[in-house]
Parts: C-alpha cells; structure tokens; sequence
C-alpha cells in the first residue's frame, strides 16, 4: 500500500510538472556570452518562420548557465544552456543532485580567444609564454630557478624587450565565464609548460600544475571586466596601451574597433582557426534539458533550426556572424545524434 501511495504521488507530481511547463509560450535559453549571438540569431530567425514564440536567450555565462539550468526540471529553470567550453564532471553531478537525469550535448562550432587592443594602436605579437608570464599570479623566478614567486612583472617589455614598454594591463572576463576557463587552459596553460620544471610537474601531479598555471593575477594588471565585450572595448578605445580578451566572433564584428594580435606567429582567421594553427581556439556547445524537449512547445523544432545546414552549414547563417563550422562528418553525426535525443553519456 505504502508503495502504491509513493507511485501515486510521484506521477501525480510528474504530471503536475508537465501541465506547468506546458503552459510557458517559449523557451529559456542562458549560458554563455559568447554562444549568445549565435544563439540569439537562431532564436529570432526561429520566431519569424515558425508559429511558435522566439526562444529568450540571456547571456550569464557558462558557469552561470549550467548553475541555472541544473538547478532542476520545470517551468523555473531553463530549457538550454550555451556554453564556450565541455559541460564539467562537478556541474553534471549538480545536475542529476537536482533531478535533471539526461542532457543532449550539441557541439557547434568553433571560435577563438584573442588578445585585442584597439585599431589604432600597434599591432603586438604575443607568445603563449610571454602570456602566461604577464598574468599569472606565481610565475618562475627570473633567475632561472625551478621555483614559483609572486608575479614580478609590470610592463610587457620586462618580459621580453621586444615587448611594448607600458604596463601590463589586460581586461578580461570573470571565473564564470567559459572565455576565461579557455583562455587559461589553452594560453596559460601553454606557456606555462614551456617551462623545464613546470612540464615535468605536469607529467607527476596534473592537478598541482593546472592549479597553480591557471590562477591569474590579481594585483590590478588583470582585470576583471564582466560579460559585456562591448564595455571592454570602450576602455581600450580609451586606453591604446590595454589588451581585452574576447571571442574571435566578437572580434570579427567589431573588426572596425579592435585588432587581434599574433599568438606564437599565428593570426587567428577563420581558416588558422578551422584548421586548429591557431593555438588558442576552442569548441563551442549547447546543453539541452531532455525532459523538457516533448514539453515545452517548439523545442524539437528549434532544435532542428540550430542544427540545420541553413544555420551551421558551411554557408549557413551563423558563419556570417564569426562561427568556424564543424565538418561536414562532424554536422552530420551530431545532427543525428540531436534528432534521436541522444543524451551524454559519460565525459
């Protein structure tokens, strides 16, 4: 009886659930900033085309996102979650904690991190070393020995005489955001085993060396800027000496007021970044709420919007706003994988 009761009152619950979440007229889209135009442009051409409501899409940040959106299953958490870096272990635990048992991975495409000043100013070509010795908070003495001391380095040509002589001064995104988690796995992280002792650390205790290669400075040289590009590039255009981080997207949309600099000799273009020369490129995701995909009215449809060749083909719409497309094999067997509902299995 006691069992009966419980079965009762969980589909009693499940079928309260359903009723509410049918009742929203569109879906919730959050996550990342840098995701959002991509996202944002699917959703409106989406509204014009089809009888359902255009998705709202909020930039919050990767982290932020999946926050939300594992927050649980129902009408008061989102449907989907962009993201500019791979769901983590931590966030799909989160997730299962607060009920939402399955997710459908989408990868998208591809974009890359820049390190940006304003048109104007001289162009600068980095090295992913010369990077991570400017914004890391311990970096390796400069005497030569195999230890870690506080960042002793105030302008760029302290590093490397052919450096500018000003001061280094980096605007960039908070830890919440995917930008900044890739900016850290793939520039400082790269420069930081150029290093003898930190490469062999790397190899002996993985979690030590990403531990103290990720962690950046925070002495006023780094700084903190939020999720809005827009802002940092307006202090740059005030600041010819200063360095923003942003997306190769946003970059190629604002190629009027900023300018991307060189990362070990390579300019990031659309072909260096398709190709993988670029260093500093990274995938970009969204994460789909599967519970909510026969609930929520036109979630399938969208679906089937964002993965069509008219939106992330090779000529598709998404490539005029800066997104490197995925390969005609790699399109296909994730499309597939998106029309069957296909959930994450494991990372």
């Amino acid at each position: 009886m006691k069992h009966l009761l419980m079965s009762t009152l969980v589909a009693a619950s499940a079928f309260a659930s359903t009723q509410v979440m049918a009742s929203r007229d569109s879906i919730s889209v959050v996550g990342s900033s840098t995701v959002f135009p991509f996202s944002k442009v699917v959703a409106e051409r989406f509204g014009k085309k089809t009888k359902f409501s255009a998705p709202t899409v909020e930039a919050t940040g990767t982290g932020g996102g999946f926050k939300a959106f594992c927050g649980g299953v129902g009408v008061n958490f989102p449907d989907i979650s962009n993201a500019s870096r791979r769901v983590k272990q931590s966030e799909i635990d989160l997730c299962k904690e607060n009920g939402v048992s399955e997710i459908i991975e989408v990868l998208i495409g591809y974009d890359g991190i820049v390190l940006a000043n304003a048109v104007g100013a001289d162009p600068v070509t980095f090295s992913r070393k010369a990077i991570y010795l400017a914004l890391a908070k311990e970096v390796p003495s400069p005497d030569g020995k195999p230890v870690l001391v506080p960042n002793p380095y105030k302008k760029w040509s302290d590093i490397d005489k052919s450096l500018p002589d000003a001061k280094i001064e980096v605007l960039g995104p908070p830890p919440t955001s995917g930008t900044r988690d890739a900016f850290v796995e793939l520039a400082m992280e790269g420069g930081c085993k150029k290093f003898d002792f930190m490469a062999a650390m790397r190899k002996t205790d993985k979690k030590k060396f990403k531990a103290l290669c990720h962690v950046i400075r925070e002495d006023g040289h780094f700084i903190e800027s939020g999720e809005n590009d827009n802002l940092i590039v307006q202090k740059l255009n005030k600041n010819p000496n200063a360095f923003g981080i942003f997306g190769f997207s946003f970059l190629d949309q604002n190629a009027d007021k900023v300018q991307a600099s060189l990362v070990d000799g390579n300019e990031p273009t659309f072909e260096s970044i398709a190709d993988g020369s670029y260093p500093v490129s990274r995938p970009l995701y969204f994460y789909v709420k599967k519970a909510h995909v026969n609930v929520i009215q036109g979630m399938k449809e969208f679906l089937a919007e964002f993965t069509s060749e008219a939106s992330w083909g090779e000529e598709g719409y998404l490539t005029d706003k800066g997104m490197i497309p995925l390969s005609d094999k790699e399109r296909t067997a994730i499309g597939t994988r998106v029309k069957n509902l296909d959930a994450l299995k494991s990372l």
